[in-house]
This record gives structure tokens, C-alpha cells and sequence, in this order.
């Protein structure tokens, strides 16, 4: 498994951060299977649907992770936390656009449980990787078309600095079809305990290699 830690300031602000690591080997990314993409527009519609009636503010993965970004030092109404911003997109639009099948589950999961996920190029990243609270040092292009400065935000960094969080990841280390190698970061919601994270890890894991081969790898930090 990968060296990849929770930085104790991460900690100090967020005594029971904890995120699910996946890494994933031999993938073969494209197009999702049939079952899978007939099912994701009913899918969409539905929390559509929902988020008529149901601000999406009021979702209990969102209303956690905004909590998180405050004691992180993050405002949460400035800088969302991704599965927010897509539950916004959803609810405007009707659905994250298509991209390829590892961006395209990593979103259908990130909706589903009401958490951010990111995936990243394994054979871009460089040991040890951390999972912190950025400084003025800490910035990246982010796949928003930005510059992300990420002083006072969580933050995912390796050898060569930031690259990831769960705002909105790097270029360095994006997804692309020819990607055969990737880690998953999930970041869980600090209320669950060790063995529901480790459940719904394992039932992610076993899903994205049901839909690209391979073999996984899995673990739960805090």
C-alpha cells in the first residue's frame, strides 16, 4: 500500500478526520458498461427530483463537510465542497456531464453517499503523500481552469507538492483514458465509525474494478 498519512494539524483541527485509500492496478478506462449508463440518467432525475424539495444545504453529507471546512479554516460558502458542487450542477442541470468511467463513477459515488472523492494518476504521484491543511506554499492548476491557492484548505500533497482536495483536483495528476495506475482518496465524513468507512470502502472499491478490470487495493487512515 502507498504511503499516504492525516497530518496531525489536519487532525488538531478535525479530531476524527479519517478518508478511504484506494489504489487501483491494470484498469482500463473508457466508456462505462451498459448497466451502469442506462441507469445513471434515472439516477440523476430522481435526486433532481429531490433537490427540488430538499435544499441541498440541508443534505447530511453537505451540512458535515461545510462543518469540516469551517474547522479547517475554509469558508465553505466560497469554496464548496465538491459533492455540493455537484449536487448544485445536478440541480440545475440535471447531470455532471460525461467525461470517461473512472470521472464518471467517481461522481455517481460522490452523489450517493454525499461525500467528495478524488481519483488521481497513480504514475504521477511521487511518496510520501499527505493529506493536510495547505499553506501560502500550496497551490496547483486546478482542473476548473484556476489557479487553486490552498492556505487554510485540506489538501492532498506528495513529493512535488499539492495536488488534490476536496474542492477540485490538479491537472498534474488528472485521470485521462490512458491511465492504467490510480489512487482513490475518499473523504469520509468524520461521524462514521472505522468499520462502516471500511464497509463502504471495500463496496466502492469492488464496484470501480467490476467496471475496469484490475486489481484494488484498499485502506481506511485517520
Amino acid at each position: 500500500m502507498l504511503d499516504i498519512s492525516i497530518a496531525p494539524v489536519l487532525k488538531s483541527h478535525v479530531p476524527n478526520f479519517k478518508a478511504g485509500v484506494i489504489c487501483y492496478h491494470h484498469i482500463v478506462i473508457g466508456e462505462l458498461p451498459q448497466i451502469i449508463a442506462e441507469r445513471l440518467p434515472l439516477f440523476y432525475e430522481n435526486i433532481r427530483l429531490t433537490l427540488e424539495e430538499v435544499p441541498v444545504s440541508s443534505i447530511e453529507g453537505v451540512k458535515e463537510w461545510r462543518s469540516v471546512f469551517k474547522k479547517a479554516g475554509t469558508d465553505p460558502s466560497r469554496y464548496r465542497p465538491s459533492q455540493e458542487a455537484l449536487l448544485r450542477r445536478i440541480k440545475k442541470n440535471g447531470r455532471p456531464p460525461s467525461v470517461h468511467s473512472a470521472v464518471d463513477l467517481n461522481n455517481f459515488f460522490s452523489v450517493q453517499y454525499g461525500i467528495p472523492l478524488g481519483i488521481y494518476d497513480l504514475d504521477r504521484l511521487h511518496e510520501p503523500i499527505q493529506v493536510t491543511i495547505g499553506t501560502a506554499k500550496d497551490q496547483y492548476d486546478g482542473l476548473n481552469g484556476r489557479t487553486m491557492h490552498m492556505e487554510n484548505k485540506i489538501v492532498s500533497v506528495d513529493r512535488d507538492g499539492a495536488f488534490g482536495s476536496p474542492i477540485v483536483d490538479s491537472r498534474r495528476t488528472c485521470v485521462t483514458m490512458k491511465t492504467v495506475s490510480t489512487i482513490q482518496i475518499i473523504y469520509l465524513r468524520p461521524s462514521m465509525n472505522r468499520e462502516e468507512a471500511g464497509q463502504l470502502v471495500k463496496k466502492m472499491a469492488d464496484m470501480f474494478t467490476q467496471a475496469h478490470g484490475g486489481e484494488n487495493e484498499w485502506t481506511v487512515i485517520e
